[in-house]
């Protein structure tokens, strides 16, 4: 029987969409570099143990799933500029076509999202993250924990936050840190009216290869939703 999560991986994607790729001065180092890289190994095993799983491959310099609609920073959901402050353009770009990339790419993700969450107890967004704050991160070139934990002070219960974290704690053998340095983004602040949401991020530094962190999400996942069923019976 899957899990009743839904899992969202918004970040693994590294298309240049064909609105763009003639305008997108960025290179394939620098479109992998500002995603999140290893989320695919990491993150999508799990699409066989859920209930739901939405991913995009849609890289994250060109449509940032994580962001409001309305949010037109340079790192907002259209960038003009990638998390380590590289232009993504030559000129600007227009609002015609980020228009046009938000509604074709970035709404039917949060579409699909909504649809997802029936039949499922919570929602997990799922991360990696540098191992040091980018120059646009609210800890920028500071070392990250392994593990960072996020619920916005309210988009699931307090409760699962912690157990959660200690199933986390257990099956890497490292500390998990709540609400820092990141609270929560736009996809677990925007989808908690529908179902419960938690974000998690994963640091890229080396402390385990990738395939030994997917297997630690998978495990930790499992003796959380048994732990919680368990409280439920």
């Amino acid at each position: 029987m899957n899990l009743p999560l839904l899992i969202s991986v918004p970040h693994a994607g590294v298309r240049v969409p064909p609105e763009i790729e003639t305008l997108c001065i960025l290179n394939e180092e620098e479109i992998i570099r500002d995603g999140d890289e290893g989320a695919g190994r990491i993150y999508h095993p799990l699409k066989e143990m859920v209930e739901a799983f939405v991913t995009t491959d849609i890289a994250r310099a060109i449509v940032d799933m994580n962001r409001a609609e309305k949010d037109r920073r340079k790192d907002g959901v259209v960038k003009t500029h990638t998390c380590w402050n590289v232009p993504v353009y030559g000129e600007e770009l227009g609002e015609r076509i980020a228009r046009t990339l938000i509604s074709k790419y970035h709404r039917p993700y949060h579409e699909k999202l909504t649809r997802s969450a029936e039949n499922v107890i919570m929602g997990v967004d799922c991360h990696t993250m540098a191992a040091q704050g980018p120059p646009v991160g609210p800890d920028s070139g500071v070392t990250r924990p392994h593990i960072c934990l996020s619920d916005y002070g309210g988009t699931c219960p307090r409760e699962w936050t912690l157990s959660l974290a200690a199933c986390l704690e257990q099956a890497f053998g490292t500390k998990v840190s709540i609400n820092h340095p990141f609270r929560g983004g736009y996809i677990i602040r925007s989808h908690a009216k529908e179902v419960p949401w938690i974000q998690l991020e994963l640091s890229r530094g080396n402390f385990l290869s990738e395939e030994e962190k997917g297997e630690c999400v998978s495990r930790a996942l499992s003796t959380w939703v048994a732990g919680l069923k368990h409280n439920l019976d």
